[in-house]
C-alpha cells in the first residue's frame, strides 16, 4: 500500500488556520477549526481502514500461499505450458456442448479445475528445482564427471515429458469437444430445417415429375438421421477423450 503523505499538507492547513484567526472572528474560526478537524478525522479513518483492509489480505495471502501460484513463481516454458492447459479447459467449459450437458458436465467442473490445479503445483516444483539445478552443476564440468550429473537431468527432463503429455491430454479432448460443438450448431440449424421438411418435399413434387424428384425427397428424409448421427459420433469421441484424461488422475 502507498504510504506516501505530503507533508506540507502539515503547514498549510495551520498557516490557513492562523490567518483566520488574524483576519476573522472567533466565531467563524471556531468553525472553520471545526471543519477542518472532521475532515482530518474522516480522511484519518479512511486511510486507516484501508491500511487495515489491505494489511488483513496481505496477512491471508501469506497464510494461503500454497493454495495460489502466481506467474513468477513459474519459469517461461512452465509458464506457456501452464497458459496451454489454461485455455483447453476454457474452451472445454465455454462449449455449447458443455453447457448442454451432452458431455459430463459434473466431472469437468470438478475434474477439469483439480486436473489444472495439480499441473500448475507440479510446474511451480519444476521451476524450482530447474532453477536449482542450474545453479548447482557448474557449466564446464571436469572430464568424466557428465555421468554422474547425468541422472538428475534425466529426472527433470522425465517430469517435463509427462507434464507436457498430461497438457496434450487436455487438448486432444479440447479439440473434440469444440469438433462435438460445430456439429451441434449445424445439428440444431438442421432440426429447424427438418420442421420444414414437407414443405421441401412438397416442392419438389410439384415442380420436378421424374425419378429424380423421388431421390431429392429421399436426401432429405436421410439428411437429419445422417448430421444426427455425426453429432453422436463427436460426443462419443468426446467422452473417449475425456475418460482417456480422467481415468488416470495426476495427483
Amino acid at each position: 500500500m502507498d504510504t506516501t503523505h505530503h507533508p506540507v499538507l502539515l503547514f498549510v492547513l495551520p498557516a490557513f488556520l492562523l490567518m483566520l484567526l488574524l483576519v476573522a472572528q472567533w466565531e467563524v474560526f471556531f468553525v472553520a477549526c471545526l471543519g477542518a478537524g472532521l475532515i482530518v478525522l474522516m480522511r484519518w479513518l479512511a486511510m486507516d481502514s484501508a491500511y487495515r483492509s489491505t494489511k488483513r489480505r496481505l496477512r491471508l495471502a501469506r497464510e494461503h500461499a500454497n493454495q495460489y501460484i502466481l506467474p513468477e513463481d513459474l519459469d517461461h516454458p512452465c509458464q506457456m505450458l501452464l497458459r496451454r492447459a489454461q485455455n483447453a479447459v476454457e474452451a472445454i467449459m465455454a462449449s455449447a456442448v458443455h453447457k448442454a450437458g451432452l458431455i459430463d458436465s459434473i466431472e469437468n467442473q470438478v475434474s477439469l479445475p483439480e486436473e489444472l490445479w495439480q499441473i500448475a503445483q507440479r510446474l511451480r516444483k519444476l521451476s524450482t528445482m530447474h532453477a536449482e539445478h542450474g545453479k548447482i552443476i557448474p557449466r564446464d564440468l571436469p572430464p568424466g564427471m557428465e555421468d554422474a550429473f547425468k541422472p538428475y537431468t534425466t529426472a527433470l527432463d522425465a517430469a517435463w515429458t509427462s507434464l507436457s503429455q498430461r497438457v496434450r491430454h487436455l487438448e486432444k479432448y479440447a479439440k473434440q469437444v469444440l469438433k462435438a460443438d460445430k456439429v451441434y450448431h449445424a445439428h440444431l440449424r438442421l432440426e429447424k430445417l427438418a420442421a420444414k421438411t414437407p414443405e421441401y418435399q412438397q416442392l419438389i413434387a410439384e415442380t420436378v415429375r421424374d425419378e429424380l424428384a423421388h431421390e431429392r425427397i429421399r436426401e432429405l428424409s436421410d439428411q437429419a438421421a445422417h448430421v444426427r448421427k455425426l453429432f453422436e459420433e463427436s460426443i462419443l469421441q468426446a467422452r473417449q477423450a475425456a475418460g482417456e484424461l480422467l481415468r488416470s488422475p495426476l495427483t
